[in-house]
């Protein structure tokens, strides 16, 4: 009796059978791993290591508001001020939520120049970074009511004035706008009487209520006081003029605006808008949050603002941002030393 070596059709069928279920299952098992990437399973605390009103806590926001319009993300997100110690409260609560993904920062140049400044154990190492979102201007502006209508001017009013009688408001203290207050004073043999404040809006606030003299804000933190026709506008410190060309009063636009080196005032900075996470979340973690401020930046309402505000749109983001940010804290690292903001050991 032969046998055959062909299986009847019914072992054969259950054989396919049983390899078809098989390898249903194994892309059961593989289908949800392909199509749920890891995204935010509960509310994301967004934190602001500065006060309200300034352009720190404007971006933030206005991150928010984009992200809930546009549905970018199916959690909430919720802004949170955390400005004491200049900043080192925010940066801080980030460094201690190693390993949470449902945390994020938007940081300034007190990034690196509280911990310079204040000694508080802090680095930007100590938290991971997502995305440079731009690099904001500072703008010498003064009273709308006052005289001086050119950088050169005001100058000349303050060294008339004499050492330590015009004063100069900013944000914080040996932060980025005492710093340029300092290179400003190096740069024209002036001496200010520097008067720190909590946020953008405040030092906006005091300028067109003349309780200082002149203010080093960005743009976006007193362009509706510029608008309103309460500021005026004497310089930029960049090397270059801002692009924008669209009228912000009946005669200006950004790009009006001399640099501070134009209008004879050899001083320039900017700073950086960037987001950052905690320490020890994944590579999926992160690279969710590139991507959701890769959309944020492809909006219309991002670019609005962008124009609005005067930014630089410089964005980075990987290797390119972690040198950039390597970079700026050596260059701060000199600033805050020549100005002898550094803490004492």
């Amino acid at each position: 009796m032969s046998v055959s070596r062909r299986p009847r059709l019914p072992t054969l069928a259950r054989s396919i059978g049983r390899l078809s279920c098989a390898a249903a299952a194994a892309l059961t098992l593989l289908a949800p791993a392909a199509r749920a990437a890891w995204e935010p399973t509960k509310p994301v605390e967004f934190v602001v290591p500065a006060g309200p009103g300034g352009g720190a806590d404007q971006m933030a926001r206005l991150i928010q508001g984009i992200i809930v319009k546009h549905k970018l993300m199916k959690e909430s997100m919720v802004v949170i001020n955390k400005s004491g110690g200049a900043g080192a409260e925010g940066f801080m609560a980030i460094k201690e939520a190693k390993g949470d993904p449902n945390k994020i920062i938007i940081t300034l140049s007190n990034l690196f120049t509280t911990p310079m400044a204040t000694g508080v154990p802090f680095s930007w190492k100590d938290m991971t970074p997502v995305s440079m979102m731009a690099l904001d201007q500072f703008v010498l502006w003064v009273n709308a009511e006052t005289p001086y209508k050119t950088a050169t001017e005001y100058v000349a009013a303050v060294k008339a004035a004499g050492p330590n009688k015009m004063k100069m408001g900013g944000t914080g203290s040996k932060q980025e706008d005492q710093i340029i207050t300092v290179g400003l004073e190096k740069a024209t043999g002036t001496k200010f009487i520097y008067v720190p404040f909590k946020g953008g809006g405040e030092v906006a606030v005091q300028l067109v209520g003349k309780h200082i003299d002149s203010t080093v804000n960005n743009p976006i933190e007193a362009v509706a006081q510029w608008r309103a026709g309460s500021l005026r506008p004497l310089c930029v410190f960049d090397d270059t003029r801002m692009p924008y060309k669209e009228k912000i009063t009946a005669t200006q636009s950004w790009n009006d605006i001399p640099t501070c080196k134009e209008a004879g005032v050899p001083t320039d900075y900017v700073m950086l808008r960037g987001i950052f996470m905690a320490p020890g979340v994944t590579a999926e973690q992160q690279a969710y949050y590139v991507d959701l401020m890769k959309k944020v930046r492809d909006t219309p309402d991002w670019k609005e603002f962008m124009e609005k505000g005067a930014f630089n749109q410089t964005a980075l983001s990987g290797a390119e941002y972690v040198k950039w940010v390597s970079d700026a804290e050596a260059l701060h690292r000199t600033l805050m030393t020549e100005a002898g903001f550094m803490a004492k050991p």
